[in-house]
């Protein structure tokens, strides 16, 4: 499914990954429980894509929430350059640090500036996030984006995982996001970075995907990968108004 040609109606945004990654100083302090030495934080930062990768975009049903979780773990250990014998230990405390509140605090270089300028194309903006309940009152604490006036960008909704009760990529969350901005699926794009959630469920829901890949992970892609916030506000603009 590629991007139509006419300027969407509206952007749906996913939050990790694309706003905020894994706080480096946590992920450091699992990494040290486990006696292994860390890695710095542009490691860290390339391991999430990395590890984000590495679900297939084909299944059936839901994606396992525990499967992927233990398998992106595996991967991010991998990507860190972890050796095969201290992974079982150090697996243990980046669990206890990714299945807890407070881990994705660090907020994206750039990704700011990327979401002023996409909200100068006028494009109507929301939030769909796999997360913990508090996601709203995360994005408004950094100063990026709220629902209504506020510090940072006006956007129209919040979805919340935990605060809906339904998940990526269930089409449902997306299809609420949709009823919120009254819009069709057709006429919005989904901007995510894990394949196996964010592009399956925006594809579920009949929703344009856009993979945010930093790392130039995905050049096989059938889908629209951009490295930033920037570029895909470039994609906007450079489409006509209808």
């Amino acid at each position: 499914m590629s991007l139509p040609d006419a300027r969407p109606a509206a952007v749906l945004l996913d939050v990790g990954g694309i706003f905020h990654l894994p706080a480096p100083a946590i992920v450091a302090a699992a990494f040290a429980r486990a006696a292994v030495e860390a890695p710095g934080p542009e490691t860290f930062h390339r391991a999430h894509y990395a590890a984000a990768a590495g679900f297939p975009i084909t299944y059936e049903g839901s994606l396992h929430w525990q499967d992927h979780l233990e398998g992106y773990l595996l991967a991010y250990m991998c990507e860190c350059g972890v050796p095969d014998a201290a992974q079982s230990e150090l697996r243990a405390h980046l669990h206890v640090a990714f299945s807890g509140g407070g881990l994705w605090t660090e907020v994206i270089e750039g990704a700011a500036d990327g979401l002023a300028a996409l909200e100068a194309t006028g494009v109507a903006l929301g939030v769909v996030s796999n997360a913990g309940g508090t996601v709203a009152q995360e994005l408004r604490e950094s100063g990026l984006l709220q629902v209504g006036p506020g510090p940072g960008v006006e956007v129209v909704t919040i979805l919340d995982s935990g605060a809906v009760g339904v998940a990526k990529p269930d089409p449902r969350i997306f299809a609420m996001a949709l009823l919120a901005l009254r819009v069709d699926p057709g006429s919005t794009w989904y901007v995510g970075d894990t394949p196996a959630i964010d592009v399956a469920g925006a594809r579920r829901a009949g929703i344009h995907p856009i993979l945010i890949d930093p790392y130039d992970l995905h050049a096989d892609a059938d889908y629209t990968t951009v490295r930033s916030l920037t570029d895909v506000a470039a994609l906007v603009a450079a489409r006509p108004l209808t």
